[in-house]
């Protein structure tokens, strides 16, 4: 698996979810993969919700957002968008996961979701609590072999 680190300079942080919507238009615009924005902060999933259907004034990003296991099938939701949002892994779902949470995406993949995505996208924030979950995801990471990728934006 192939983990990108996105360490923002407190400009972007301060539009971190016009970065968001930027990096999620960049994946789709170069390849074919579904998209996964992974948080468990409810107040944050409404907020993306928001800004990916204003991204621009003549766009949007088409999205769905996953509101609970048994609510909705984890087929149909990858069907009806290129973009989901989320505070879990959908079944089987191997995609792009942009992850904003502090865990590491491995948390989240378990044996009875067969999920393995095939890239995933870490940002991390300007502050010690979000430096501090970066590294700690970092070695994680690179302890079960990982190829990582940093990028200073």
């Amino acid at each position: 698996m192939n983990v990108s680190f996105y360490v923002l300079s407190e400009s972007k942080a301060q539009d971190v979810l016009g970065f968001i919507c930027q990096l999620t238009q960049t994946a789709l615009n170069k390849g074919t993969q579904s998209l996964l924005i992974l948080t468990e902060d409810e107040t944050m999933l409404g907020v993306l919700d928001d800004a990916l259907w204003a991204d621009e004034a003549t766009s949007f990003i088409p999205h769905q957002r996953l509101v609970a296991y048994d609510t909705m099938t984890d087929k149909t939701a990858s069907a009806v968008a290129p973009v989901l949002l989320g505070a879990y892994l959908p079944a089987n779902f191997n995609g792009i996961t942009i992850n904003l949470t502090s865990r590491p995406i491995t948390d989240f993949m378990t044996a009875t979701n067969n999920a393995t995505p095939t890239r995933v996208l870490e940002l991390i924030q300007p502050d010690a609590v979000s430096m501090q979950a970066g590294r700690d995801n970092y070695k994680h990471y690179q302890q079960l072999g990982y190829e990582l990728t940093h990028f200073k934006v």
